[in-house]
C-alpha cells in the first residue's frame, strides 16, 4: 500500500488542490460578484460596459413590410393610335386598302388611252377594282349564254404570272405581283364593253372583227402605257404591248365565239 501511495503523489505533479476549488467562482451574469473568473484570457464582465454611440449598428424597427426596390424608371402607358373611341378610328374601307378615289383615277385613264398615268398610283397592288371588272366580264359572257367564269380566272393568272416574269426581266426596278394583276385587271375593262356588244348582236361578221381588234388594241396600248409609267420604262411600249394584246386576245376569242 506504501507503493500505490507513492505512486499517487508523484505521477500526476500539479499545483491543483481542492482548497482552490472551493475559492474559485463563475460569474455568468456578468455583474462582477462572487461568479466572476477571467476565463481564456476574455474578461466577461466586460460586456456590460459603456459602448459609445456611434459604434453601435442602429436597429430599424420592423414594419410588417415586404421590401419592395424602388423602380429604375417610370412605366409609360401606350397611347392609342387613333384614339380612344371610335369616332377617331378610320373606316374600314381604308383600313382594307380600298381608296375609291384611286379606283376611280385608274379607271379613268383605262378609259382614256391618250390621259397620261400616274406612276405613284398605278404602282399599288389594288385588286378590288380588277375582282370587280373580272367578275362583270364573266356576267357579260354569261347574259351571252357562256358560262366561262373558270376560263376568264385561269387565263387571268396565267397570263399576269407571265407578265409578272416578262416585266422583272425588262425593268431595272422589278415590278410585284399584285402590281402586275391591278394593271391587267383595270385594263380588261374595254373587253367588258365588248362582251356586252356580244349579248345583243353576233361578232363573227366584218364589223365584228374590227371591233375586236380594236378593243383589243385599247387594252393592250392602256395597260402598256400605265407599266411604262409606273416602271420607267421609256421607249419600251411596243415591247410592253405585243405580250399584253396575246393576253387580251384570248379573252376576246371567248367573247367573240
Amino acid at each position: 500500500m506504501a507503493g500505490f501511495d507513492n505512486l499517487n503523489t508523484d505521477f500526476y505533479q500539479t499545483s491543483y488542490s481542492i482548497d482552490d476549488q472551493s475559492q474559485q467562482s463563475y460569474d455568468y451574469g456578468g455583474s462582477g460578484g462572487p461568479y466572476s473568473k477571467q476565463y481564456a484570457g476574455y474578461d466577461y464582465s466586460q460586456q456590460g460596459r459603456f459602448v459609445p454611440p456611434d459604434m453601435m449598428q442602429p436597429q430599424q424597427p420592423y414594419t410588417g413590410q415586404i421590401f419592395q426596390p424602388a423602380q429604375a424608371y417610370t412605366p409609360t402607358t401606350p397611347q392609342p393610335f387613333y384614339g380612344n373611341n371610335f369616332e377617331d378610328e378610320p373606316p374600314l374601307l381604308e383600313e382594307l386598302g380600298i381608296n375609291f378615289d384611286h379606283i376611280w383615277q385608274k379607271t379613268l385613264t383605262v378609259l382614256h388611252p391618250l390621259k397620261v398615268a400616274d406612276g405613284s398610283i398605278m404602282n399599288e397592288t389594288d385588286l378590288a377594282g380588277p375582282m370587280v371588272f373580272c367578275l362583270a366580264f364573266g356576267a357579260t359572257l354569261l347574259l351571252a349564254g357562256k358560262i366561262q367564269f373558270g376560263y376568264v380566272y385561269g387565263i387571268s393568272a396565267i397570263g399576269c404570272l407571265g407578265m409578272f416574269c416578262l416585266l422583272n426581266l425588262m425593268s431595272m426596278t422589278g415590278v410585284s405581283f399584285g402590281c402586275v394583276a391591278s394593271v391587267l385587271g383595270y385594263c380588261l375593262l374595254p373587253m367588258i364593253l365588248l362582251s356586252s356588244f356580244a349579248v345583243i348582236f353576233s361578232l363573227q361578221g366584218m364589223v365584228g372583227i374590227i371591233l375586236t381588234a380594236g378593243i383589243i388594241g385599247w387594252c393592250s396600248f392602256s395597260a402598256s402605257k400605265i407599266f411604262i409609267s409606273a416602271l420607267a420604262m421609256e421607249g419600251q411600249q411596243l415591247l410592253v404591248a405585243y405580250p399584253c394584246a396575246l393576253l387580251y386576245g384570248v379573252f376576246a376569242l371567248i367573247s367573240v365565239f
